[in-house]
């Protein structure tokens, strides 16, 4: 039996990354992850109970404001789970946090930040470059230069981080290695090396948790389960219809070529398999 909660099950992030006692590892894990760029000073949680907001999306998306040590305001929104349309996803949600900034009466359309972290527990067919992190950017198409640091999408697509324990060289990778391995772990690695994972294995450990919380993890556990299900038949699904389009377009042009040589129908049916109605909607064309 593992040790250590599963992170990416709906109840399990809230736990790790959406408490007020966790705000510290949040504020490390954020503060890793964008390392050169700001550092988090302080950050507050805000309630999801906006227009659009499905209870389910609720479970898994939430938003973080933060300040960083310059004075400088972000809304952060974090969110992790399995969807067809990821990418899109993203995009919806992050616009959401935009637009929500909107005031009534005279306004000068001065915005805050919007970054929006998405963890992948797969690979999506839409990010084409096969990269464990992905950052999208507004950025001029043919400079590749930003326009704007208002909108920020952070991908992280966890099969495709691949380092060992002893490889990982800086704290976002060893908070990456953590998260992606921690429900088969017997032990918390790099206790020694930051006291942030000390405090993870402490709040992770399942035996530490009350009846309640075991319940509800128990729970979110099965919907996990249930979702890698049904996405993957969905996959499946999408490959089979995509395998027989093809096989279909394949007997097409058999088809059109023997009509090309002056064959008949009949014989085309029979070495095609397709109906005579269909062949002759070819021979039309």
């Amino acid at each position: 039996m593992a040790r250590y909660i599963n992170p990416f099950t709906d109840w399990g992030f809230k736990h790790i990354f959406g408490q007020e006692i966790t705000k510290d590892l949040l504020i490390s894990f954020l503060n890793d992850l964008f390392e050169g760029e700001f550092c988090i000073a302080s950050l507050e949680f805000k309630n999801n109970e906006h227009i659009g907001l499905t209870e389910d999306a609720r479970k898994v998306i939430f938003d973080i404001y933060c300040t960083t040590n310059e004075g400088r305001h972000l809304i952060i929104e974090m969110q992790n789970r399995m969807q067809e349309h990821f990418i899109d996803r993203a995009l919806y949600y992050s616009s959401r946090a935009i637009i929500t900034q909107g005031q009534k009466g005279e306004w000068d359309y001065e915005l805050m930040p919007v970054y929006t972290i998405c963890f992948l527990n797969f690979e999506d067919a839409h990010l084409k470059e096969r990269k464990f992190r992905t950052d999208l950017v507004l950025a001029d198409r043919d400079t590749g230069q930003a326009v704007t640091d208002h909108l920020r999408i952070v991908y992280l697509t966890l099969p495709l981080f691949t380092k060992k324990e002893h490889e990982c060289n800086n704290d976002f990778e060893r908070w990456i290695y953590v998260l992606k391995n921690m429900n088969v772990f017997e032990r918390m690695p790099f206790m020694a090396k930051n006291a942030v994972f000390r405090k993870l294995a402490e709040i992770s450990d399942i035996t530490a948790l009350s009846k309640e919380e075991h319940e509800k993890y128990d729970e979110s556990i099965k919907i996990l389960r249930d979702n890698y299900a049904t996405f993957k038949f969905a996959i499946k699904e999408g490959h089979d219809k995509g395998r027989a389009e093809g096989q279909i377009k394949e007997k097409k042009q058999i088809a059109q070529n023997m009509l090309k040589e002056g064959m008949a129908v009949s014989l085309i049916c029979k070495m095609t398999g397709l109906d005579e109605q269909e062949v002759l909607k070819l021979k039309d064309e």
